[in-house]
């Protein structure tokens, strides 16, 4: 970056989604002065085997980082921080890659987040009903580690698991990289590895699921340090790193995050004084952060420990330090509505509408479903939303993560026709997007009937910036939503984490006060709220119907 202020303090934050790697050089005040970013490869060697490279991933990190801090004196520099997908990354003593496939491909030693392989295992620990599950919502996810763990040593016990020296998450493995230090963070070992911050690691557990050998030495291979998310982890950047990202050596870098959970600290914590919003001098547990892209996180916080059924936690300091969180999700949203629209059958079509629309601009297809629906709705003058009135979607293709944690549930779509037009793909598109915010109320009523007092979503991420996304979650819940100001909020509190390790701010909430600030709210429009309670009676339907259909094919 060119030009600089000579007087300005730099934070960088650094974001490894599920498909890419982003970068930001953020100042003091939370604003973004640069932003950057690179694809990262995904593998899928075996159905619901989905792989990545720890080594590809850091070489993109140094590649963004010099890029966003050329021109900017590295002194200016002050702090960096990192977040991750809650991915596994697995080395060996040396910190070398251990292949995570039968294929044995080196190089492919990180299973993602949304790899269900697991699944078997993560229903073996569910039936042992130890005392850890508490924190889990009483089931076990294949998406937490110890599942892939125990897949591991069950599948590849020669050539992964007797290699491994190092299990790490992915943020605590980039956090790795920078200093040299095995900390780890509490937010991933909290809220993917069953630590308890009072207890630490729960010695019963591990031997009750069949992985006692992970004991050994102290816990070596799965940490034995830990630090509350922001404080300085280390000597700060290694000489290898800071040659590597282009900084000083001794920059500090703060304990990472989990991706939704940076982008919680980057929205939940603005300043929303003269908004007229129900959170307005209230406290921080009023508040929920939803983090939606590929798929989504809803994070609720509380001042005592909460436990919802089918919902993750509650977690201590895993996100604001001394604040309990519960931690909803759905695995697939991004990513099923582009399942939804890219496997229909006038899909060509309708990328040819959105060219022939939007030629110069690099529009997305959903700007000109978007703009499509509100064109079908023109002669009735009504509410997009009502066309939605016969078509029903049940959203877990990828299982149920919250609140009724059932990896084994599916997708389901109800009122189909022959008709294979681009106003059908259209509605599909308003279904799916009905049903993730259904989705997203069915979590929010799960965790207020268990105490949580939630009174307004504040939003960011990918699907933020779609704007119909955003209005049909307004709608179906019957909460304002808090649009961010600075659209990629996730990297913003990336940049948090390095100005608090720096030491700019003396806590993260100070750093969240500052450097979060709203951008637009957006109300529900009341109009609308009698339509979304029958349609919420049909939606949670679809579920008992699924269940009664499997029911009556085993018996």
């Amino acid at each position: 970056m060119d030009g600089a202020a000579p007087d300005e303090v730099y934070f960088v934050g650094v974001d490894v989604g599920t498909a890419g790697v982003r970068a930001a050089l953020v100042t003091r005040d939370g604003r973004l002065e640069s932003t950057c970013e690179e694809p990262i490869s995904i593998w899928e060697p075996l159905v619901d085997h989905y792989v990545q490279s720890s080594d590809e991933i850091w070489e993109k990190c140094c590649e963004l980082v010099k890029r966003l801090t050329q021109g900017v004196d590295k002194s200016q520099v002050r702090g960096i921080g990192f977040d991750a997908t809650c991915s596994l990354v697995v080395l060996d003593r040396d910190f070398q890659p251990v292949p995570v496939n039968k294929n044995g491909q080196r190089q492919h030693n990180v299973v993602m987040w949304m790899d269900h392989r697991a699944q078997q295992q993560a229903t073996r620990i569910t039936s042992t009903g130890h005392r850890a599950l508490g924190r889990m919502g009483g089931v076990m996810s294949p998406e937490m580690q110890a599942p892939k763990l125990l897949w591991l040593k069950e599948n590849l016990r020669e050539s992964c698991w007797a290699e491994a020296g190092h299990f790490l998450d992915l943020p605590d493995f980039l956090s790795f990289k920078a200093t040299g230090s095995l900390t780890r963070s509490l937010c991933t070992l909290v809220c993917k590895w069953s630590y308890c911050p009072s207890g630490g690691w729960d010695r019963s557990f591990w031997t009750d699921i069949g992985l006692e050998d992970l004991l050994e030495d102290n816990y070596s291979k799965i940490g034995n340090q830990t630090s509350a998310p922001g404080l300085p982890v280390g000597g700060g950047l290694s000489l290898q790193a800071a040659a590597d990202l282009g900084l000083n050596p001794g920059t500090a870098v703060g304990a990472s995050l989990i991706d939704a959970h940076a982008g919680g600290l980057g929205v939940i914590g603005a300043d929303v004084k003269g908004l007229d919003l129900p959170c307005e001098d209230r406290p921080l547990t009023t508040r929920m952060a939803l983090i939606c892209g590929t798929s989504s996180c809803h994070m609720a916080i509380s001042a005592g420990p909460l436990f919802v059924p089918g919902v993750w936690g509650p977690y201590l300091s895993a996100m604001v330090p001394d604040l309990w969180l519960n931690e909803g999700g759905q695995s697939a949203t991004g990513r099923l509505m582009d399942h939804m629209v890219k496997g229909h059958a006038a899909f060509a079509q309708l990328q040819e509408l959105s060219h022939q629309r939007f030629p110069h601009t690099g529009e997305h297809v959903y700007s000109y479903l978007n703009a499509h629906l509100g064109s079908m709705t023109e002669a009735r003058a009504s509410p997009v939303d009502l066309l939605g009135s016969s078509l029903h979607v049940w959203p877990d293709f990828h299982g149920n993560r919250s609140p009724l944690a059932d990896p084994n549930l599916r997708g389901m779509v109800i009122g189909l026709s022959l008709s294979q037009t681009v106003d059908d793909l259209a509605l599909l598109y308003l279904a799916t997007l009905q049903a993730l915010a259904l989705g997203t109320r069915h979590i929010l009523e799960t965790m207020t009937k268990a105490g949580h007092d939630i009174t307004t979503l504040f939003l960011c991420g990918g699907l933020s910036k779609n704007p119909l996304f955003v209005q049909i979650h307004a709608n179906t819940t019957g909460l304002p939503l808090v649009l961010p100001h600075q659209t990629e909020a996730v990297l913003v509190g990336a940049a948090i984490l390095g100005a608090r390790a720096s030491q700019e701010y003396t806590t993260i909430q100070d750093a969240m006060k500052i450097m979060a600030k709203v951008g637009e709210v957006v109300w529900p429009k009341q109009e609308l709220r009698s339509f979304y309670e029958r349609k919420y009676r049909v939606f949670l339907s679809l579920v008992d119907h699924q269940r009664e259909y499997k029911a009556i094919m085993e018996s």
